[in-house]
């Protein structure tokens, strides 16, 4: 059986690579004999592939257009694209593929139509080769134009969708409220499948003496840009992680701040380094850009502490059986950590006090992870993904081989 899975796996963003390749590697463990190939909903086909220049730039702009006006604009230019590249060539892959799995990250978002206009597109390639669907592990936002939920209804009502698992109770209800009352089939709840990163990626040896903190960085462009949620300004965020640096220095830590990515990410940490490299050059780390989520895994697992914005930073490091803390600013943030019962680990970057902050950093590393309900919820998530391949396995045994 070979399984093509569809989502962003070679974003910049390696948090998706990370989840990407799990769900494959667990697929792939699930089953014998079960082969996976990626669909990339940008058609990127690597690592270090196709990122947008000048990023920043672009979002600076389209966060200043109306919302009709900049929904518009990406519709004409992703739909034209979409026509002319990615159907083509995600047409060909399916060709020799038995089921497909739109699978991990927040897919099921309308920022701009591109997702609902890729998915749509993928789908519609899935239909006309007659394949099972399976959709597993993906956020779902309740931020859909009205164009956006009319491509999201068409894509999985007209798909034969086989199995359907979202990674939340918020994502669970929003696709019942947006999707089941017109005939797509319900979804289930499921883990993020990144809770199995342990699995699939050694980790690294942890350093020894003082505890080592891993701070996590995003730009505060791209964050107003995609929350949901009020936030700090851009010059107060970057002051707050500058004295929170300080603070944990004075107090005995060590600290290394990377970024999952991200091209505007890097560039806002790079502007940024000067004044946290001015704060102690021996025990503040500026990371290196990581090239692979191999890379980002195995420096998220020599830590003893993990603090970002960025989910997928979060979720490896809870993988690893590593304590987090994460800063609020979109919703799926808070919902992942309410699905591992850590909600009491969560901050407002920027707004809260330093010394509550520090407060919260020694109970964190002072308590840990739980270690029943981390196997627990590693072995929930195996089941759920053996689940999921069954549901593939056993709606396409009479179909005829693709490449017959």
């Amino acid at each position: 059986m070979r399984v093509a899975v569809v989502n962003v796996k070679f974003s910049p963003n390696l948090g998706d690579g990370l989840l990407a390749e799990c769900l494959e590697a667990e697929l792939r463990a699930s089953t014998p004999g079960l082969e996976t190939v990626a669909i990339d909903l940008a058609g990127r086909t690597a690592y270090g592939e196709g990122g947008m220049r000048n990023r920043r730039a672009a979002l600076s702009i389209l966060a200043m257009m109306p919302g009709p006006v900049r929904r518009m604009l990406v519709g004409i230019l992703l739909g034209r694209t979409a026509r002319r590249t990615l159907r083509p060539a995600w047409r060909k892959v399916m060709e020799s593929t038995d089921a497909v799995v739109v699978g991990g990250g927040n897919l099921m978002a309308d920022n701009d139509l591109n997702f609902p206009i890729k998915i749509r597109a993928a789908l519609a390639e899935a239909k006309d080769a007659g394949l099972p669907v399976g959709v597993f592990g993906v956020g779902v936002a309740d931020n859909w134009s009205q164009p956006g939920q009319a491509m999201f209804r068409e894509a999985l009502s007209q798909s034969r969708l086989v199995h359907a698992a979202v990674r939340d109770q918020r994502s669970q209800r929003i696709w019942r409220d947006r999707l089941s009352v017109s005939g797509v089939r319900d979804a289930v709840v499921c883990r993020d499948p990144a809770v199995l990163t342990a699995l699939h990626f050694p980790a690294a040896l942890r350093q020894a003496g003082p505890a080592h903190v891993a701070l996590g960085v995003t730009d505060p462009l791209a964050l107003r840009y995609h929350s949901d949620l009020p936030l700090a300004s851009g010059a107060t965020l970057t002051d707050w992680i500058v004295a929170l640096v300080e603070r944990m220095v004075s107090d005995g830590l060590r600290v290394s701040v990377f970024t999952n990515g991200s091209p505007e990410d890097r560039t806002y940490l790079d502007g940024l380094a000067p004044r946290l490299r001015a704060v102690s050059p021996d025990a503040v780390e500026i990371a290196p850009a990581f090239a692979t989520p191999t890379e980002l895994a195995a420096f998220i697992s020599r830590h003893d502490l993990v603090m970002a914005h960025r989910l997928h930073a979060c979720i490896c490091a809870f993988a690893y059986a590593i304590p987090t803390i994460g800063f609020t600013w979109d919703r799926k943030l808070n919902s992942f950590f309410e699905s591992v019962g850590r909600q009491d680990y969560v901050l407002e970057a920027g707004v809260k006090s330093i010394d509550d902050t520090m407060d919260l950093v020694n109970r964190t590393l002072a308590e840990g992870v739980e270690p029943t309900a981390h196997a627990a919820i590693v072995a929930e998530s195996r089941a759920q993904v053996a689940a999921l391949a069954a549901a593939l396995q056993n709606d396409g045994v009479d179909r005829p081989s693709a490449v017959a």
